[in-house]
Protein backbone atom coordinates (compact mmCIF):
# COMPACT_ATOMS: atom_id res chain seq x y z
CA UNK A 1 0.00 0.00 0.00
CA UNK A 2 1.15 3.43 -1.09
CA UNK A 3 2.01 5.61 1.69
CA UNK A 4 -0.04 9.24 1.72
CA UNK A 5 1.59 11.95 3.90
CA UNK A 6 -1.78 14.00 3.53
CA UNK A 7 -3.86 10.91 4.94
CA UNK A 8 -1.55 10.28 7.73
CA UNK A 9 -1.13 13.84 8.57
CA UNK A 10 -5.41 13.87 8.99
CA UNK A 11 -5.29 10.33 10.79
CA UNK A 12 -3.73 12.06 13.53
CA UNK A 13 -4.82 13.87 16.42
CA UNK A 14 -5.22 17.80 16.47
CA UNK A 15 -2.76 18.34 19.32
CA UNK A 16 -0.46 16.55 17.18
CA UNK A 17 -0.65 18.40 13.95
CA UNK A 18 -0.63 21.13 16.55
CA UNK A 19 2.26 20.76 18.40
CA UNK A 20 4.22 18.94 14.90
CA UNK A 21 3.42 22.64 13.26
CA UNK A 22 5.04 24.46 16.02
CA UNK A 23 7.88 22.11 16.47
CA UNK A 24 8.63 22.96 12.91
CA UNK A 25 8.09 26.75 13.00
CA UNK A 26 10.87 26.54 15.80
CA UNK A 27 13.36 24.19 14.13
CA UNK A 28 13.03 26.66 11.01
CA UNK A 29 13.45 29.23 13.35
CA UNK A 30 16.23 27.60 15.34
CA UNK A 31 17.74 27.11 11.96
CA UNK A 32 17.62 30.74 10.47
CA UNK A 33 19.11 31.81 13.94
CA UNK A 34 22.34 28.98 13.88
CA UNK A 35 22.93 30.12 10.16
CA UNK A 36 22.61 33.69 11.03
CA UNK A 37 25.00 33.33 13.81
CA UNK A 38 27.83 31.10 11.87
CA UNK A 39 27.99 34.13 9.36
CA UNK A 40 28.26 36.53 11.84
CA UNK A 41 30.88 34.89 13.77
CA UNK A 42 33.24 34.24 10.70
CA UNK A 43 32.96 37.32 9.50
CA UNK A 44 33.90 38.81 13.05
CA UNK A 45 36.62 36.26 13.35
CA UNK A 46 37.81 37.96 9.86
CA UNK A 47 37.76 41.12 11.32
CA UNK A 48 39.66 40.70 14.31
CA UNK A 49 42.39 38.71 12.54
CA UNK A 50 43.18 41.89 10.43
CA UNK A 51 44.50 44.03 12.80
CA UNK A 52 46.00 41.05 14.90
CA UNK A 53 49.05 40.76 13.38
CA UNK A 54 50.09 44.52 14.09
CA UNK A 55 49.63 44.31 17.69
CA UNK A 56 51.65 40.82 17.89
CA UNK A 57 54.56 42.94 16.01
CA UNK A 58 54.01 46.03 18.22
CA UNK A 59 54.71 43.85 20.86
CA UNK A 60 57.88 41.96 19.49
CA UNK A 61 58.96 45.86 18.96
CA UNK A 62 58.89 46.14 22.73
CA UNK A 63 60.59 42.97 23.55
CA UNK A 64 63.17 43.67 20.89
CA UNK A 65 63.45 47.60 23.14
CA UNK A 66 63.33 45.97 26.61
CA UNK A 67 65.90 43.51 25.40
CA UNK A 68 68.52 46.54 23.88
CA UNK A 69 67.63 48.57 27.45
CA UNK A 70 68.84 45.41 29.40
CA UNK A 71 71.86 45.09 27.47
CA UNK A 72 73.23 48.54 27.86
CA UNK A 73 72.13 48.60 32.16
CA UNK A 74 74.38 45.45 32.28
CA UNK A 75 77.15 46.58 30.28
CA UNK A 76 77.32 50.14 31.74
CA UNK A 77 76.37 48.91 35.48
CA UNK A 78 76.99 44.96 35.46
CA UNK A 79 73.93 44.70 37.59
CA UNK A 80 72.02 41.36 38.25
CA UNK A 81 68.80 42.73 37.86
CA UNK A 82 69.75 44.06 34.36
CA UNK A 83 71.06 40.58 33.48
CA UNK A 84 67.98 38.82 34.45
CA UNK A 85 65.59 41.35 32.67
CA UNK A 86 67.81 40.85 29.40
CA UNK A 87 67.37 36.64 29.08
CA UNK A 88 63.62 37.25 30.07
CA UNK A 89 63.74 39.77 27.28
CA UNK A 90 65.38 37.87 25.18
CA UNK A 91 63.04 34.78 25.67
CA UNK A 92 60.33 36.77 24.20
CA UNK A 93 61.92 37.94 20.96
CA UNK A 94 62.89 34.36 20.41
CA UNK A 95 59.39 32.84 20.92
CA UNK A 96 57.66 35.50 18.04
CA UNK A 97 61.13 35.70 15.15
CA UNK A 98 61.13 31.90 15.11
CA UNK A 99 57.36 32.38 13.99
CA UNK A 100 58.60 35.25 11.02
CA UNK A 101 60.06 33.85 7.33
CA UNK A 102 63.00 31.93 7.42
CA UNK A 103 63.52 32.22 4.00
CA UNK A 104 63.34 34.70 0.98
CA UNK A 105 60.53 35.37 -0.70
CA UNK A 106 59.34 37.05 -3.30
CA UNK A 107 56.17 38.86 -1.98
CA UNK A 108 57.35 42.11 -0.19
CA UNK A 109 55.59 41.24 3.11
CA UNK A 110 57.19 37.99 3.93
CA UNK A 111 60.81 39.04 2.31
CA UNK A 112 60.34 42.07 5.18
CA UNK A 113 59.82 39.29 7.50
CA UNK A 114 62.86 37.32 6.53
CA UNK A 115 64.78 40.59 7.10
CA UNK A 116 63.59 41.36 10.84
CA UNK A 117 64.26 37.38 11.20
CA UNK A 118 67.51 37.35 9.81
CA UNK A 119 68.81 40.53 11.70
CA UNK A 120 66.92 39.83 15.02
CA UNK A 121 68.89 36.84 15.24
CA UNK A 122 72.31 38.93 14.48
CA UNK A 123 71.40 41.56 17.45
CA UNK A 124 70.43 38.41 20.01
CA UNK A 125 74.57 37.24 18.22
CA UNK A 126 76.09 40.10 19.00
CA UNK A 127 74.18 40.84 21.66
CA UNK A 128 75.12 37.30 23.67
CA UNK A 129 79.04 38.32 23.14
CA UNK A 130 78.57 41.25 24.49
CA UNK A 131 77.28 40.01 27.03
CA UNK A 132 79.76 37.35 28.02
CA UNK A 133 82.66 39.76 26.70
CA UNK A 134 80.88 42.50 29.91
CA UNK A 135 81.61 39.04 32.23
CA UNK A 136 84.86 38.62 31.26
CA UNK A 137 85.77 42.09 31.29
CA UNK A 138 87.05 42.18 28.41
CA UNK A 139 86.62 45.62 27.21
CA UNK A 140 88.22 45.59 23.84
CA UNK A 141 86.33 42.70 22.83
CA UNK A 142 82.81 44.34 24.75
CA UNK A 143 83.19 47.68 22.57
CA UNK A 144 83.48 45.74 19.16
CA UNK A 145 80.30 43.17 19.93
CA UNK A 146 78.70 46.15 21.37
CA UNK A 147 79.02 48.51 18.60
CA UNK A 148 77.99 45.48 16.03
CA UNK A 149 74.68 45.37 18.06
CA UNK A 150 73.88 48.47 18.53
CA UNK A 151 73.89 48.71 15.06
CA UNK A 152 72.13 45.47 14.12
CA UNK A 153 68.76 46.82 16.74
CA UNK A 154 69.21 50.26 14.79
CA UNK A 155 68.49 48.37 11.37
CA UNK A 156 66.09 45.94 12.90
CA UNK A 157 63.83 49.05 14.85
CA UNK A 158 63.74 50.70 11.45
CA UNK A 159 62.64 47.07 9.57
CA UNK A 160 60.01 46.64 11.94
CA UNK A 161 58.54 49.66 11.33
CA UNK A 162 58.86 48.88 7.79
CA UNK A 163 57.23 45.61 7.99
CA UNK A 164 54.54 46.92 10.68
CA UNK A 165 53.22 49.61 7.47
CA UNK A 166 53.06 46.66 5.17
CA UNK A 167 51.32 44.59 7.50
CA UNK A 168 48.90 47.61 8.44
CA UNK A 169 48.69 48.18 4.44
CA UNK A 170 47.66 44.56 3.90
CA UNK A 171 45.39 45.05 7.23
CA UNK A 172 43.44 47.34 5.44
CA UNK A 173 42.95 45.77 2.38
CA UNK A 174 41.76 42.62 4.07
CA UNK A 175 39.77 44.74 6.27
CA UNK A 176 37.37 46.02 3.38
CA UNK A 177 37.05 42.76 2.34
CA UNK A 178 35.88 41.95 5.51
CA UNK A 179 33.47 44.75 5.88
CA UNK A 180 31.82 43.49 2.73
CA UNK A 181 31.67 40.25 4.03
CA UNK A 182 29.59 41.60 7.22
CA UNK A 183 27.69 43.21 4.75
CA UNK A 184 26.78 40.29 2.72
CA UNK A 185 26.42 38.37 6.32
CA UNK A 186 23.53 40.64 7.22
CA UNK A 187 22.01 40.54 4.00
CA UNK A 188 21.79 36.80 3.89
CA UNK A 189 20.39 36.72 7.34
CA UNK A 190 18.08 39.03 6.35
CA UNK A 191 17.25 36.45 3.27
CA UNK A 192 16.95 33.60 5.49
CA UNK A 193 14.85 35.14 7.71
CA UNK A 194 12.45 35.98 5.37
CA UNK A 195 12.55 32.95 3.49
CA UNK A 196 12.14 30.71 6.75
CA UNK A 197 8.90 32.95 7.71
CA UNK A 198 7.42 32.49 4.74
CA UNK A 199 8.40 28.48 4.83
CA UNK A 200 6.78 28.93 8.50
CA UNK A 201 3.82 31.09 7.19
CA UNK A 202 2.76 28.13 4.96
CA UNK A 203 3.28 25.88 7.51
CA UNK A 204 1.06 27.73 9.72
CA UNK A 205 -1.52 28.30 6.87
CA UNK A 206 -1.57 24.75 5.45
CA UNK A 207 -2.53 23.23 9.38
CA UNK A 208 -5.01 25.68 9.82
CA UNK A 209 -6.85 25.51 6.88
CA UNK A 210 -6.91 21.56 7.66
CA UNK A 211 -8.37 22.18 10.82
CA UNK A 212 -10.67 24.99 10.29
CA UNK A 213 -12.55 23.71 7.23
CA UNK A 214 -14.25 20.83 8.56
CA UNK A 215 -15.49 23.43 11.52
CA UNK A 216 -16.36 25.68 8.91
CA UNK A 217 -18.65 22.45 7.39
CA UNK A 218 -19.61 21.69 11.25
CA UNK A 219 -20.64 25.54 12.00
CA UNK A 220 -22.85 25.76 8.68
CA UNK A 221 -24.83 22.52 9.49
CA UNK A 222 -25.29 23.56 13.42
CA UNK A 223 -27.34 26.91 11.56
CA UNK A 224 -29.30 24.75 10.15
CA UNK A 225 -30.39 22.26 12.47
CA UNK A 226 -30.96 25.50 14.83
CA UNK A 227 -33.39 26.48 12.34
CA UNK A 228 -35.02 23.02 13.22
CA UNK A 229 -33.75 22.06 9.37
CA UNK A 230 -32.90 18.57 10.20
CA UNK A 231 -32.91 17.55 6.43
CA UNK A 232 -28.95 17.84 6.30
CA UNK A 233 -26.46 15.51 4.76
CA UNK A 234 -24.17 13.53 7.00
CA UNK A 235 -20.75 14.17 7.14
CA UNK A 236 -19.49 11.02 7.11
CA UNK A 237 -15.69 11.44 8.00
CA UNK A 238 -13.64 8.54 8.82
CA UNK A 239 -10.81 10.40 10.44
CA UNK A 240 -9.82 9.62 13.94
CA UNK A 241 -8.98 13.03 15.82
CA UNK A 242 -11.11 15.24 17.32
CA UNK A 243 -13.00 16.83 14.27
CA UNK A 244 -13.14 13.29 13.09
CA UNK A 245 -14.74 12.35 16.77
CA UNK A 246 -17.24 15.57 16.44
CA UNK A 247 -18.43 15.36 13.02
CA UNK A 248 -19.33 11.38 14.26
CA UNK A 249 -21.24 12.89 17.26
CA UNK A 250 -23.03 14.81 14.96
CA UNK A 251 -24.26 12.35 12.68
CA UNK A 252 -25.16 10.45 15.70
CA UNK A 253 -27.41 13.27 16.71
CA UNK A 254 -28.83 14.29 13.80
CA UNK A 255 -30.18 10.42 13.50
CA UNK A 256 -31.42 10.32 16.65
CA UNK A 257 -33.44 13.57 16.23
CA UNK A 258 -35.00 11.99 13.55
CA UNK A 259 -35.40 9.17 15.12
CA UNK A 260 -36.75 11.16 17.86
CA UNK A 261 -39.70 13.22 15.65
CA UNK A 262 -40.77 9.77 13.88
CA UNK A 263 -41.52 8.25 17.82
CA UNK A 264 -42.59 11.71 18.72
CA UNK A 265 -45.40 11.19 15.54
CA UNK A 266 -45.84 7.57 16.53
CA UNK A 267 -47.06 8.86 19.73
CA UNK A 268 -49.08 11.47 18.64
CA UNK A 269 -50.82 8.42 16.50
CA UNK A 270 -50.97 6.44 19.53
CA UNK A 271 -52.53 9.35 22.48
CA UNK A 272 -55.99 8.99 20.63
CA UNK A 273 -56.10 5.46 21.61
CA UNK A 274 -54.75 6.50 24.96
CA UNK A 275 -57.59 8.76 25.66
CA UNK A 276 -60.28 6.57 24.36
CA UNK A 277 -58.77 4.43 27.20
CA UNK A 278 -58.90 6.75 29.65
CA UNK A 279 -62.70 6.22 30.41
CA UNK A 280 -62.59 2.57 31.03
CA UNK A 281 -59.62 3.37 33.52
CA UNK A 282 -61.64 5.77 35.53
CA UNK A 283 -64.27 3.31 35.51
CA UNK A 284 -61.88 0.72 37.07
CA UNK A 285 -60.31 3.02 39.22
CA UNK A 286 -64.21 3.69 40.72
CA UNK A 287 -64.75 0.18 40.84
CA UNK A 288 -61.63 -0.01 42.66
CA UNK A 289 -62.29 2.63 45.53
CA UNK A 290 -65.66 0.78 45.92
CA UNK A 291 -63.93 -2.23 46.70
CA UNK A 292 -61.45 -0.91 48.62
CA UNK A 293 -64.07 0.47 51.12
CA UNK A 294 -65.92 -3.09 50.88
CA UNK A 295 -62.70 -4.56 52.33
CA UNK A 296 -62.50 -2.09 55.42
CA UNK A 297 -65.18 -3.52 56.36
CA UNK A 298 -63.72 -7.13 57.07
CA UNK A 299 -61.38 -5.54 60.39
CA UNK A 300 -64.32 -4.52 61.73
CA UNK A 301 -66.36 -7.47 61.37
CA UNK A 302 -62.89 -9.49 62.73
CA UNK A 303 -63.23 -7.17 66.29
CA UNK A 304 -67.00 -7.30 66.34
CA UNK A 305 -66.38 -11.37 66.37
CA UNK A 306 -64.00 -11.03 68.86
CA UNK A 307 -65.96 -8.61 71.57
CA UNK A 308 -69.12 -11.05 70.85
CA UNK A 309 -67.06 -14.08 71.78
CA UNK A 310 -65.40 -12.41 74.97
CA UNK A 311 -69.14 -11.10 76.08
CA UNK A 312 -70.22 -15.16 75.64
CA UNK A 313 -67.22 -16.24 77.79
CA UNK A 314 -67.87 -13.56 80.50
CA UNK A 315 -71.80 -14.48 80.18
CA UNK A 316 -70.56 -18.17 81.43
CA UNK A 317 -67.80 -17.16 83.72
CA UNK A 318 -64.65 -17.60 81.97
CA UNK A 319 -62.89 -14.55 82.81
CA UNK A 320 -59.43 -15.90 81.37
CA UNK A 321 -60.98 -16.38 77.96
CA UNK A 322 -63.06 -13.20 77.93
CA UNK A 323 -59.61 -11.68 78.94
CA UNK A 324 -57.61 -13.31 76.13
CA UNK A 325 -59.78 -12.41 73.67
CA UNK A 326 -60.18 -9.08 74.77
CA UNK A 327 -56.25 -8.83 74.35
CA UNK A 328 -56.19 -10.71 71.04
CA UNK A 329 -58.90 -7.80 69.65
CA UNK A 330 -56.36 -5.48 71.26
CA UNK A 331 -53.91 -6.48 69.77
CA UNK A 332 -55.11 -6.40 65.94
CA UNK A 333 -56.98 -2.95 66.66
CA UNK A 334 -53.74 -2.02 67.72
CA UNK A 335 -51.73 -3.41 64.88
CA UNK A 336 -54.18 -1.91 62.17
CA UNK A 337 -54.73 1.51 63.46
CA UNK A 338 -51.14 2.71 64.13
CA UNK A 339 -49.33 1.05 60.98
CA UNK A 340 -49.33 4.19 59.50
CA UNK A 341 -47.89 6.14 62.41
CA UNK A 342 -45.76 7.05 65.20
CA UNK A 343 -46.57 6.03 68.52
CA UNK A 344 -44.85 6.89 72.05
CA UNK A 345 -42.90 3.82 73.75
CA UNK A 346 -45.04 3.79 76.45
CA UNK A 347 -47.49 2.74 73.72
CA UNK A 348 -45.06 0.44 72.42
CA UNK A 349 -44.85 -1.13 75.77
CA UNK A 350 -48.13 -1.30 76.59
CA UNK A 351 -48.74 -3.40 73.10
CA UNK A 352 -45.43 -5.80 74.07
CA UNK A 353 -47.41 -6.88 77.07
CA UNK A 354 -50.39 -7.47 75.17
CA UNK A 355 -48.61 -9.49 72.67
CA UNK A 356 -46.80 -11.42 75.37
CA UNK A 357 -49.59 -12.28 77.26
CA UNK A 358 -51.43 -13.90 74.47
CA UNK A 359 -47.82 -15.44 73.86
CA UNK A 360 -47.74 -17.27 77.90
CA UNK A 361 -51.41 -18.57 77.10
CA UNK A 362 -49.82 -20.32 74.03
CA UNK A 363 -46.52 -21.56 75.36
CA UNK A 364 -47.35 -21.52 78.81
CA UNK A 365 -44.51 -22.15 81.18
CA UNK A 366 -42.19 -22.40 78.72
CA UNK A 367 -41.66 -19.20 78.24
CA UNK A 368 -40.51 -16.73 80.84
CA UNK A 369 -40.62 -13.42 80.20
CA UNK A 370 -38.78 -10.06 82.58
CA UNK A 371 -38.74 -6.50 81.88
CA UNK A 372 -36.99 -3.68 83.64
CA UNK A 373 -37.92 -0.51 82.91
CA UNK A 374 -37.78 2.34 85.24
CA UNK A 375 -40.59 4.46 86.52
CA UNK A 376 -41.48 7.14 84.66
CA UNK A 377 -43.47 8.00 81.06
CA UNK A 378 -41.61 7.79 78.10
CA UNK A 379 -43.44 10.30 75.48
CA UNK A 380 -40.71 9.74 72.82
CA UNK A 381 -42.29 9.26 69.35
CA UNK A 382 -40.78 6.22 67.18
CA UNK A 383 -42.57 4.19 64.71
CA UNK A 384 -45.45 1.63 65.13
CA UNK A 385 -44.70 -1.60 65.61
CA UNK A 386 -41.53 -1.41 66.77
CA UNK A 387 -40.62 -3.50 69.72
CA UNK A 388 -42.97 -6.28 69.49
CA UNK A 389 -41.35 -8.17 66.19
CA UNK A 390 -38.23 -7.78 67.78
CA UNK A 391 -40.03 -9.71 71.47
CA UNK A 392 -41.53 -12.10 68.68
CA UNK A 393 -38.48 -12.97 67.12
CA UNK A 394 -36.63 -13.30 70.67
CA UNK A 395 -39.29 -15.83 71.80
CA UNK A 396 -39.01 -17.32 68.51
CA UNK A 397 -35.39 -17.98 68.99
CA UNK A 398 -35.39 -18.43 72.67
CA UNK A 399 -38.16 -21.61 72.57
CA UNK A 400 -36.04 -23.26 70.99
CA UNK A 401 -34.24 -24.67 74.19
CA UNK A 402 -36.65 -26.58 76.98
CA UNK A 403 -37.30 -23.05 78.54
CA UNK A 404 -37.31 -19.62 76.47
CA UNK A 405 -35.96 -16.52 78.13
CA UNK A 406 -36.82 -13.16 77.33
CA UNK A 407 -35.79 -9.74 78.63
CA UNK A 408 -36.95 -6.22 77.89
CA UNK A 409 -34.66 -3.60 79.79
CA UNK A 410 -35.09 0.14 78.86
CA UNK A 411 -32.25 2.42 80.25
CA UNK A 412 -32.34 6.44 80.76
CA UNK A 413 -28.79 7.75 79.45
CA UNK A 414 -27.91 11.63 78.81
CA UNK A 415 -29.11 11.73 75.38
CA UNK A 416 -30.84 8.41 74.46
CA UNK A 417 -33.41 6.18 75.94
CA UNK A 418 -32.24 2.45 75.04
CA UNK A 419 -34.49 -0.06 75.12
CA UNK A 420 -33.11 -4.05 74.66
CA UNK A 421 -34.57 -6.97 74.02
CA UNK A 422 -32.59 -10.23 74.40
CA UNK A 423 -33.33 -13.86 74.28
CA UNK A 424 -31.63 -17.15 75.69
CA UNK A 425 -31.31 -18.86 72.12
CA UNK A 426 -28.09 -19.85 70.02
CA UNK A 427 -27.76 -16.56 69.32
CA UNK A 428 -27.31 -14.90 65.66
CA UNK A 429 -24.09 -15.83 63.40
CA UNK A 430 -22.17 -12.67 62.45
CA UNK A 431 -22.72 -13.95 58.64
CA UNK A 432 -26.85 -13.55 59.25
CA UNK A 433 -25.72 -10.26 61.45
CA UNK A 434 -23.98 -8.89 58.40
CA UNK A 435 -26.54 -9.91 56.21
CA UNK A 436 -29.12 -7.80 57.69
CA UNK A 437 -27.36 -4.44 58.11
CA UNK A 438 -26.28 -4.83 54.39
CA UNK A 439 -29.93 -4.98 54.13
CA UNK A 440 -30.81 -2.37 55.89
CA UNK A 441 -28.44 -0.20 53.90
CA UNK A 442 -29.15 -1.04 50.65
CA UNK A 443 -33.05 -1.07 51.32
CA UNK A 444 -34.10 -4.62 51.16
CA UNK A 445 -36.40 -6.10 53.13
CA UNK A 446 -35.87 -9.60 52.87
CA UNK A 447 -32.56 -11.18 53.68
CA UNK A 448 -30.43 -13.10 50.32
CA UNK A 449 -31.72 -16.84 49.63
CA UNK A 450 -28.67 -18.06 50.50
CA UNK A 451 -29.02 -17.08 53.99
CA UNK A 452 -32.16 -18.87 54.97
CA UNK A 453 -32.22 -22.14 55.49
CA UNK A 454 -34.54 -24.05 53.45
CA UNK A 455 -36.85 -25.51 56.20
CA UNK A 456 -37.57 -22.08 57.41
CA UNK A 457 -39.94 -19.62 57.00
CA UNK A 458 -38.20 -16.75 58.49
CA UNK A 459 -36.94 -14.28 56.03
CA UNK A 460 -36.12 -11.54 58.29
CA UNK A 461 -38.79 -8.88 56.84
CA UNK A 462 -39.89 -7.89 60.38
CA UNK A 463 -36.42 -7.44 61.90
CA UNK A 464 -35.14 -5.27 58.57
CA UNK A 465 -38.20 -3.05 58.72
CA UNK A 466 -37.51 -1.97 61.96
CA UNK A 467 -34.34 -0.95 61.50
CA UNK A 468 -35.38 1.02 58.11
CA UNK A 469 -37.96 2.71 59.98
CA UNK A 470 -36.11 3.96 62.79
CA UNK A 471 -33.61 4.78 60.05
CA UNK A 472 -36.10 7.14 58.32
CA UNK A 473 -37.84 8.38 61.24
CA UNK A 474 -34.62 9.73 62.71
CA UNK A 475 -32.07 9.95 59.07
CA UNK A 476 -29.83 7.95 61.58
CA UNK A 477 -28.08 4.78 61.12
CA UNK A 478 -26.87 4.34 64.66
CA UNK A 479 -29.89 3.81 66.33
CA UNK A 480 -29.67 0.21 66.19
CA UNK A 481 -27.57 -3.17 66.85
CA UNK A 482 -27.27 -6.33 66.99
CA UNK A 483 -24.81 -8.10 69.89
CA UNK A 484 -24.85 -11.44 71.79
CA UNK A 485 -26.53 -10.80 75.38
CA UNK A 486 -24.76 -9.61 78.56
CA UNK A 487 -23.90 -13.64 79.31
CA UNK A 488 -22.34 -14.06 75.86
CA UNK A 489 -25.16 -15.95 74.67
CA UNK A 490 -28.24 -15.43 72.71
CA UNK A 491 -28.88 -12.79 70.81
CA UNK A 492 -29.68 -8.78 71.69
CA UNK A 493 -31.12 -6.18 69.84
CA UNK A 494 -30.84 -2.65 70.91
CA UNK A 495 -32.67 0.62 69.81
CA UNK A 496 -30.98 3.91 70.85
CA UNK A 497 -34.32 6.46 70.90
CA UNK A 498 -33.36 10.43 70.82
CA UNK A 499 -34.81 11.87 74.62
CA UNK A 500 -35.40 14.95 72.40
CA UNK A 501 -38.34 13.80 69.81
Amino acid sequence: MKFNPVNYIRSKSLRWRIMSCIGIAILMLALSIIMTMRLSYIAMNNLGDSYKSNSELTHFSQAVEATEKAMENYVTYRTFESIDAYFNSRTKVEAFYNSLQNFPSRNEVTQKEYIVHQLTEAFLFYGNLAISARRANNEEELSTQYSHAMASYNYLTSQILELNNLRLKQNAERYDQNHHRIVLTNTLSIVFFLVFSILIFFVLYITITSIMEPLVEISEVAHKVARRNFDVPLFNRESNDEIGNICKAFDRMIISIREYIDTIWEKARTEAELKEKEIEMQALYTDAQLRALQNQINPHFLFNTLNTGAQLAMMENADKTCFFIEQVADFFRYNIQQQKRTVSIDEELGLVDNFVYIMKVRFGNRLEFTKEIPEGSFPQQIPSMTLQPLVENCIKHGLKNSKGKVHLKVAVEEKFINISVSDNGEGMPEKTREAVFQAVTSGTTRLPSEMLDDNSTHNGTGLISVFLRLQLQFHRTDLFDITADDNGEGTKFIIRVPKHV
